[in-house]
């Protein structure tokens, strides 16, 4: 289980854009929001995914990058972007199903073809968002077991606000005796 305010795992996978991303290289001000996704064969990640995109100006605002990325190969994680219509998300690929363990996230195994007619592969991740800080420490973190009911990017963006205005530290992070 990762830790409010404890160093997150490492994270590089490669990008569409051809850079990569590495965690522990990312500069922005606040950090980065970090959103798995399942893949293409998910329709519900390819409408959370446009709000994603259609919300990224309102995160670099406040000093705050975004990431998306699934287990999805650079074929797919394309014919994703294509679809979303991407034009603010940096999108990740081939993300390593360990890697996304070490994240918490949940691993399902495929049912075949989903009601848009794609293949889910053999085995994917299920949905997480998450937001590092420029240390790399846990700030928040939302994993699911299913694809639905997400966080609203709206509302992360309304809490961002108030955790600037009042310098509001990550909470959770106790793990003595209960």
């Amino acid at each position: 289980m990762l830790i409010p305010r404890q160093k997150t795992p490492l994270l590089s996978v490669p990008t569409l854009d051809g850079a990569g991303f590495d965690l522990s290289r990312q500069t922005a001000e606040r950090g980065t929001v970090i959103c798995f996704y399942r893949g293409l064969h998910c329709p519900i990640c390819a409408t959370y995914l446009k709000e994603f995109d259609k919300r990224a100006p309102d995160f670099a605002e406040r000093g705050v990058d975004v990431f998306a990325l699934s287990s999805d190969g650079q074929e797919r994680a394309q014919a994703m972007a294509d679809k979303i219509g991407n034009a603010n998300l940096r999108i990740g690929y081939d993300l390593p199903l360990q890697v996304a363990r070490d994240w918490g996230l949940y691993i399902s195994t495929s049912r075949g073809k989903t009601s848009i007619g794609i293949e889910e592969p053999a085995l994917f991740s299920e949905p997480g968002l998450f937001m590092v800080t420029p240390e790399q420490t846990l700030y928040y973190g939302s994993v699911q077991t299913m694809p639905f009911v997400r966080p609203h990017f709206s509302e992360l963006v309304s809490a961002l606000d108030f955790a600037i205005e009042k310098s509001y530290p990550a909470r959770g992070e106790y793990t003595g005796p209960v």
